[in-house]
């Protein structure tokens, strides 16, 4: 889930939108203004539009908020969080990598819920301060965004933790079992299967909800229920890799033979004579008898096609003091959180300045799929 709208950064977390977000953000600050209407319905039009985007804009500050809480916790507790994305179904902490033990789970998992339940009762607090009467409807616009926004933030923390993995409530869960029986894996499946059971009471109760009249409500329930559903699922084959791949270092995956191509070469020539017409992926730039870079069909992509007969390969190259590299000893998964945090597709083995090899997304994937299947077969 990548960010296209930069908000910029807080904490050093990256703060993003994904273009489904507009979606959900049109059809709440529309059911916003339709409630306000509802029930002030003597507020003029510009008030009841301005009180529902600030509304909707200030809810979206608060799952910020939610995310933001699990991002910190995941730093204190040494694990690395690059960016939190709002999508359509809410909003997404990016780590790097799962928690190493049930005590940082929990932790994480926990503050998201918790984060939501004090905002929303400190928003109640201060509507209350101001002349909120609890018994009557908010009478200013104020007052409305303070207690709907309360009353949003705790139902989004109860929400939560459903013990549906992976809600904040299924990683609980998992925590809590992972905890209790000391085994990780077996406690992810727990997890996953009561997620999946959550997820599909969830998408039928939706529809009985939609064929009772709820409407769109109840077919929100049910996209939500299956979007868990998937969710879980991909996520138990996310821990599966892992366990899956952990006993692997880069040097068993990478390929050796990397073809050493002439600086001056012109891109064009490498095309029709390399990327073309040899299965490798593998290039090497040597400049004065020395390895000065690498080259993929990454760099090439970057040039107009009318200018491949006359630039040549070291204009395009990677300088080998900019290329992100990993070591012969490096563990797989080091290898694959690189990949995944730099967007790179393959990425060279150097011990001592030297190029030994290099892995890819395509050969972790074959060797994970070989290991599924063997799993299976055992």
């Amino acid at each position: 889930m990548r960010a296209q709208i930069k908000l910029g950064r807080i904490f050093g977390v990256e703060l993003g939108l994904h273009y489904s977000w507009l979606i959900i953000a049109t059809l709440i600050t529309f059911s916003l203004a339709a409630h306000f209407q509802s029930v002030h319905a003597n507020w003029p039009a510009g008030i009841i539009w301005g009180t529902a985007i600030i509304t909707a804009v200030l809810f979206f500050a608060c799952i910020f908020a939610h995310e933001l809480s699990h991002a910190l916790v995941a730093r204190l507790r040494k694990l690395p969080v690059r960016r939190i994305t709002l999508f359509a179904l809410g909003g997404m902490a990016q780590m790097e990598k799962e928690a190493s033990d049930a005590k940082t789970e929990f932790w994480m998992a926990i503050a998201g819920p918790i984060t939501s339940v004090v905002l929303g009762v400190a928003l109640l607090g201060i509507a209350h301060a101001i002349g909120w009467d609890p018994r009557l409807t908010p009478a200013t616009p104020v007052l409305s965004v303070l207690v709907w926004l309360g009353f949003i933030n705790i139902a989004l923390g109860i929400f939560n933790m459903i013990p549906g993995f992976p809600l904040d409530g299924g990683r609980v869960l998992r925590a809590a079992i992972w905890w209790a029986t000391g085994n990780a894996e077996r406690a992810m499946r727990i997890a996953v299967r009561v997620g999946q059971i959550c997820a599909i009471m969830m998408i039928f109760y939706g529809i009985f909800r939609f064929f009772s009249g709820a409407g769109f409500g109840g077919l929100w329930l049910s996209f939500i229920g299956w979007f868990l559903l998937q969710a879980a699922s991909a996520s138990y084959l996310q821990f599966e890799a892992t366990t899956l791949l952990q006993d692997l270092r880069a040097k068993d995956l990478m390929t050796s033979e990397c073809a050493a191509l002439d600086a001056e070469m012109s891109v064009q020539q490498f095309v029709d004579e390399h990327l073309l017409h040899t299965a490798n992926r593998c290039f090497v730039v040597n400049e004065g008898g020395r390895m000065a870079g690498t080259v993929t069909a990454q760099e090439v992509r970057q040039v107009e096609r009318s200018r491949w007969p006359e630039v040549r390969v070291r204009e395009v190259m990677r300088p080998l003091d900019a290329v992100r590299s990993v070591t012969p000893d490096t563990p797989v998964l080091k290898t694959m959180e690189l990949m995944t945090r730099e967007d790179l597709d393959q990425v060279p083995v150097i011990s001592n300045r030297h190029l030994e090899g290099m892995i890819s997304r395509a050969s972790i994937l074959q060797v994970l799929q070989s290991r599924v299947e063997l799993n299976k077969a055992a």
